[in-house]
């Protein structure tokens, strides 16, 4: 072993137990192992990464269930691939680990699996160790987790994860000890063991329902007193209580799909009581799944009625109706206008239809409540106004996985099939969607990811009825039972699809419906434990819905697969929109989350893409389509969610769409409501307002330090401040200790000198704001005292320096800082000028280097791209050599004919500061992530050929980072996809 190799193990070993202050390279240091996704931590993500990067495995542990092994399917699979070998020991102790499990690991040709057999050994068998083998090193996470569902993600598990040379005392021991129970009499080979392990799982588990259902037949079986509300329903019946307190009327209680609308509202009103109630619903199916629901809540306190077109019970207490039939004249004119107390819409985002309307028009009870998962809807209703603007409650999906509210998913973003290399949708021949070959692997895929329970039942969606109609068909011939319904089916046929569904008594089961949209919403099938997406994501929205039929808990259910076939389709950057919940559409964001949302996403839900997948998402992401509909979408929701013209700070309060998206593509918001609700913005700027707006809206609000808009908002406030203040106030606020030099710049860059082109320069002197003095105070212009006088120029202004306040103190909260530099924030070559102080903006000037007084500043692109003309070589860069070889060590190869002795050079190892900027790949955009400060360890003279052929010069430089890098953005720029 190399000697470099056993002092970064040195390193890593004093860093973990002597001093975490010592540096150390992260890939060689022992490390507490634990799950917390609100720090992008969890057991299944630190194995998975070991995984990936290993050469062999070994894994023994005392349970293994289906549960543990799914969100490692993807994973194991690829290694399959790659020839990866891996042995697996269990045991059959208690009898727990499930033999489907056992049976996928088995299929995979790379693993041999073992069970050790305690009852015959005389002995427990409670182990829990991975190890990994990684050329002369390996890597061994022992602790407590099982590889069961919870352990790998949610419980509170404690691992080491130890770091060790082959010959290392530690490691010799646990080999020692897993190749003495891998080789001992008592561990079987699968063949050996897994059918009578089988048999005495089934009757064990037989055993243990039956005693479960003994212990709940001791429990006094009236429903309506032991069924009591969850988190989310505590929460809205109090906040209800307190809108009819204060004289409301009307409410919306908005919450994710699963999360228990309908029990949320029964419960309401059983504290509330009222005589008589309607519940309004757009299908018969949804009323008698409510009534159900009701019935548990309120025992025979109360009667219940369905009216539809199979029912007609007009005289119950508790009135189910569907909207089609409530809307007759001739039915809803049988009852007086203030007949109900309280009329409950579900789906209440239909209201904008004419049929609720209607209904919404003849009645007049004491208060309304609407319900819906997704009040943002594609038309253009304002489900907000209909409810008064009165939100009772709101749960969205993250919300409610972190309250333990739904059934944890494991989503797997596969690449739909190519035939010929070429992508199923991208031939225009349908008959590719419903070909055998894509049925084959459909099926293969849907077999090999599995489902929880003793059975599938899944729900597949298509992208048209022909193609739901055809799959379901070829599903049957395949040995299936698949049924295929659209909006033409009648409900009885509906009902009878979805009881055969979810049925297991009954010999006509289903396996598979396969539909389009009617199971989008609304629609209560607890037991679907597998969804299938065979169509484009049109809409996170749509998305959400589809994903929301399997998140309800049942019984014989620990989790639900989701399978979603991704093609190249312009909206897959929707994906992990969807996925992540956020709404602000930053493309960053969304590309961490393809990456890394596995680590983040709460509880023991899990998120994972195949590499090609993940190539076809960023190919969207990058080349992200209608981005003005999309900002125009998140106005008009936010606009009708508040009940009036949000602010660009309430874009950024609510998590609607960057405000900074705004900006960047409209310049100012003034702009943007000019161009999307005129009506709205009826009150002229001058052409020297306009400029002002947009002038502070390119560099305060878009800025990257608080010292601008520090400055604009107390001369706003006073007409003047003192130097020393603002330095005290960034101090307080963003715990930033900046110097007079600082300040000085923000002052010139207020002046409007902070451009790149002199008739830029002279256009924008003329905004006039501010001016220092030598006695250390900042004035107010007269000119800008003159514009704030004007109320609507004034609101523009206070806007975007609050927008800037409100971004620069989450930017500096508890982030690490290097100086003004915060540690993987993103910047751009102009905010990097902006930040050194600069008098203008030289960002046009930058390139692979930029020597900036005493600041060296490195520009990487870690993935280049080839030349469109053919050249081998981008902007001089002679190789892809740029890139990190660890945590701590990044290689840098200097631009073509620069030299260690070259005065480009000098700038670089004279300089005071040394920073690393790196981005993914040109298709990220103008901004880099701040790697932070580095050492030159060594700068050595090399060689490489130019554009031409022609042998040059160049500087080979070994750098040391200050800071350990964060290890999910390494891995997110290292990662590398094709097609």
């Amino acid at each position: 072993m190399e000697t470099e190799t056993y002092q970064l193990l040195e390193q890593g070993f004093a860093a973990a137990f002597i001093n975490r202050n010592i540096s150390s390279n992260l890939a060689y240091k022992p490390q507490f192992v634990s799950n917390d996704y609100r720090q992008g931590k969890k057991v299944l993500s630190s194995i998975e990464d070991e995984l990936f990067s290993c050469d062999e495995f070994a894994i023994s542990v005392a349970f293994i269930t289906r549960g543990g092994i799914t969100p490692l399917l993807q994973t194991l699979k690829e290694l399959e691939k790659r020839g990866i070998p891996g042995r697996i020991l269990t045991t059959d102790y208690l009898n727990f680990s499930e033999p489907k499990a056992m049976e996928t690991l088995a299929g995979l040709k790379n693993i041999t699996l073992k069970m050790y057999v305690t009852e015959e050994a005389r002995e427990g068998f409670h182990t829990k160790g991975y190890i990994f083998k990684k050329e002369e090193l390996y890597r061994i996470i022992i602790g407590s987790s099982n590889m069961t569902q919870s352990a790998l993600t949610t419980n509170r598990e404690w691992n080491t994860k130890i770091v060790s040379a082959e010959q290392g005392e530690y490691t010799q021991d646990v080999l020692a000890e897993f190749e003495q129970l891998w080789d001992s009499s008592y561990a079987l080979p699968y063949e050996k063991f897994i059918d009578q392990y089988s048999e005495s799982y089934v009757r064990n588990k037989v055993i243990r329902k039956q005693k479960e259902i003994a212990r709940k037949q001791e429990v006094v079986r009236l429903e309506e007193f032991t069924l009591q509300p969850n988190f989310m329903q505590v929460g809205f019946i109090a906040n209800l209580q307190k809108l009819r307190e204060y004289g409301e009327e009307k409410a919306l209680l908005i919450s994710a799909t699963g999360t228990g609308k309908t029990y949320a509202s029964a419960f309401a009103l059983r504290e509330e009581n009222p005589e008589k109630v309607l519940f309004l619903v757009h299908r018969e199916q949804i009323a008698k799944q409510a009534i159900r629901s009701y019935k548990k809540v309120f025992g025979n306190t109360k009667s219940f009625g369905l009216l539809s077109g199979n029912s007609k019970e007009y005289d119950a207490e508790y009135l189910f109706s569907t909207m089609n039939m409530m809307a007759r004249p001739e039915v809803h004119e049988r009852f007086s206008p203030d007949e109900f107390q309280m009329i409950v819409i579900d789906e209440a985002h239909r209201t904008g239809a004419g049929s609720y309307q209607e209904i919404m028009k003849y009645f007049k009870p004491k208060f309304w409540l609407g319900m819906t998962a997704s009040p943002e809807r594609t038309d253009d209703f304002d489900v907000f106004e209909a409810f008064d603007h009165n939100i009772a409650y709101e749960i969205r999906l993250q919300q409610a996985m972190e309250e333990n509210l739904l059934c944890p998913f494991h989503y797997f973003g596969i690449t739909d099939l190519r035939i010929d290399g070429e992508a199923v949708e991208d031939k225009a021949d349908f008959n590719c969607l419903i070909s055998d070959t894509r049925v084959d692997y459909v099926i293969e895929q849907a077999a090999f990811y599995g489902f929880s329970g003793s059975r599938v039942k899944g729900l597949i969606f298509c992208s048209s009825k022909r193609e739901a109609a055809v799959l379901s068909e070829k599903f049957n011939d395949r040995g299936f039972r698949a049924l295929a319904l659209t909006g033409e089916d009648k409900q009885e046929k509906r009902e009878e699809a979805v009881e055969r569904l979810v049925s297991d008594g009954r010999e006509d089961i289903l396996d598979y419906i396969f539909t389009v949209d009617i199971f989008n919403e609304g629609v209560d099938i607890p037991e679907i434990n597998q969804v299938i997406m065979l169509r484009p994501t049109e809409s996170p929205i749509v998305f959400v819905q589809q994903l929301g039929r399997g998140l309800r808990k049942a019984e014989d259910k620990e989790y639900v697969v989701i399978l979603d076939f991704i093609g190249n389709y312009e909206n897959n950057f929707m994906i992990p929109i969807a996925l992540s919940g956020e709404r602000n559409y930053n493309k960053d964001n969304m590309r961490r989350y393809v990456m890394e949302g596995c680590r983040v996403i709460p509880g023991a839900s899990t998120i994972h893409f195949d590499e090609i997948a993940k190539n076809k998402i960023f190919r969207s992401i990058d080349q992200m389509k209608g981005i003005k509909s999309i900002i125009k979408k998140s106005y008009r929701d936010l606009k009708y969610r508040l009940g009036r013209v949000p602010t660009l700070m309430d874009f950024y309060k609510n998590g609607e769409v960057d405000p900074l998206l705004i900006l960047e593509h409209y310049k100012t918001y003034y702009y943007f409501l000019q161009s999307v609700d005129r009506e709205q913005c009826t009150e002229s700027l001058t052409e020297k307002e306009v400029l002002t707006l947009e002038y502070v809206s390119k560099v305060v609000a878009r800025g990257k330090r608080p010292h601008e808009a520090e400055i604009l908002s107390e001369i706003m406030k006073r007409g003047q401040v003192d130097k020393l203040f603002v330095i005290e106030e960034i101090e307080r606020k963003y715990g930033s200790r900046v110097s007079e030099r600082e300040i000085d710049s923000a002052v010139s860059n207020l002046e409007g000198s902070f451009v790149s082109k002199s008739d830029e320069q002279k256009k924008y002197a003329q905004i006039e704001m501010v001016q220092s003095t030598q006695s250390g105070m900042i004035w107010r212009m007269r000119s800008l005292y003159e514009r704030l006088n004007h109320p609507a120029f004034y609101s523009f202004m206070k806007d975007l320096v609050e927008l800037s306040q409100a971004r620069m103190q989450d930017l500096y909260a508890g982030k690490l800082r290097e100086d003004a530099f915060v540690l993987y924030e993103k910047y751009s070559r102009r905010d990097v000028c902006q930040l050194l102080n600069c008098t203008r903006d030289m960002s046009s000037t930058m390139y692979g280097m930029r020597r900036i007084d005493g600041d060296a500043c490195i520009f990487v692109t870690y993935h280049k791209q080839e030349s469109a003309s053919g050249q081998e070589y981008l902007e001089g860069k002679p190789d892809y050599a740029d890139e990190f070889v660890d945590n701590h060590t990044f290689m840098w190869d200097s631009q073509i004919g620069r030299g260690p002795d070259s005065s480009y050079m000098k700038e670089v190892l004279t300089a005071e500061r040394r920073r690393l900027f790196i981005k993914k790949s040109d298709s990220e955009g103008a901004e880099f992530y701040y790697m932070g400060l580095f050492d030159v360890i060594e700068a050595k003279a090399g060689q490489k050929k130019d554009n031409r052929g022609k042998m040059r010069e160049i500087t080979k430089v070994k750098a040391h980072m200050h800071q350990e890098v964060r290890e999910d953005l390494l891995n997110y720029l290292k990662s590398t996809v094709e097609t």
